[in-house]
């Protein structure tokens, strides 16, 4: 079996292989210290401006709140002006174990600024950006790619001989492109492509969705981790939930319906006492993940989605949890 285990990335050494990815909206300091507890190797914080750090947006400056978190902690930051970049480098390696560069956000605000996967087009320009971060970064530094931009432009296996040249300590591929956005099947031949080609440790990322397709992309790619996006909404278990399928080749449990209650309410209390009721707005969804394909779930998403306090929030929620 032996696919879980220590992962080295530079000199911070991860508890096993399995990483929570950044996603925005999704990754911030509640749901990071919820998939913590259920046995995630890292997390990653929602990917940050480097040009609104450079310009010392405050807004920028509470995605990278780690109060009370479990170490290690990646910082994802993104941008396309080397100077910039180099800046939020500085300034986030003196609060995070690992620098992650982002080269693979698809999001149409992201490209239009020339940044995300679309250095994916201009690999002079990302192995400059490379360079200025791991100059000006005090901890390792990681990045996280797509496939390519689009079909024409499939980069992955030269993208990642560039990033070990330069001295990036890890890379996480994406097993599509830009184009296909989250649609799909992600490509886990160029996954082990990838691996192939470099000696720096590949993370794999794309459609690990419990322990069995785990299982599988170790075997087929290679990899040496997995960073699991998606299929973490409203399961923060799942990293449980591949350990000891890896381990035991059996399927844990699904949680019960109180251990869903419980965490469902860690992550509220968590979010409200970081940013006040305005969270609840932003708890929506993830709530909704949460209750997904249980009874009568879809009249009770629509219930909440009025609500603007806590304590009806909570309250709900507990009646509904009674219910079923």
């Amino acid at each position: 079996m032996g696919f879980i285990k220590k992962l080295k990335i530079g000199d911070v050494e991860l508890e096993n292989n399995l990483i929570l990815a950044p996603m925005a909206g999704v990754t911030n300091r509640p749901f990071r210290i919820v998939c913590k507890d259920y046995g995630a190797g890292m997390v990653c914080t929602e990917m940050a401006s480097a040009r609104a750090m450079f310009h010392n947006d405050e807004k920028t400056k509470r995605l990278l709140n780690t109060d009370g978190e479990k170490r290690p902690i990646s910082m994802q930051i993104f941008g396309s002006d080397e100077e910039s970049m180099a800046y939020a480098a500085s300034h986030v390696s003196k609060i995070a174990d690992i620098v992650d560069i982002n080269m693979g956000c698809p999001a149409p605000k992201v490209v239009k600024n020339g940044d995300g996967s679309k250095l994916l087009l201009d690999l002079e320009k990302a192995e400059n950006i490379m360079k200025a971060v791991i100059k000006n970064s005090q901890v390792p530094v990681t990045l996280k790619i797509r496939k390519g931009w689009d079909k024409e432009n499939i980069v992955a296996v030269e993208v990642a001989k560039i990033a070990e040249k330069v001295g990036i300590s890890a890379i996480t591929v994406h097993g599509r492109t830009r184009s296909e956005f989250y649609t799909g099947k992600a490509d886990w031949d160029i996954i082990k492509k990838v691996k192939e080609s470099v000696n720096i440790p590949v993370i794999g990322n794309g459609d690990v969705v419990d322990g069995k397709s785990a299982e599988e992309m170790f075997q087929y790619t290679g990899v040496d981790g997995i960073m699991i996006g998606r299929g973490t909404f409203g399961r923060p278990w799942i990293f449980k939930e591949i350990i000891h399928y890896l381990e035991t080749g059996k399927q844990m449990e699904e949680p019960s319906n109180s251990e869903k209650l419980a965490v469902i309410k860690k992550q509220i209390d968590l979010a409200v006492e970081e940013k006040g009721e305005i969270a609840v707005k932003e708890l929506r969804k993830h709530i909704a993940w949460y209750t997904k394909n249980l009874k009568n779930s879809s009249e009770f998403r629509n219930s909440i989605n009025q609500i603007e306090t806590k304590t009806e929030l909570v309250n709900k929620i507990e009646a509904y949890f009674k219910s079923l």
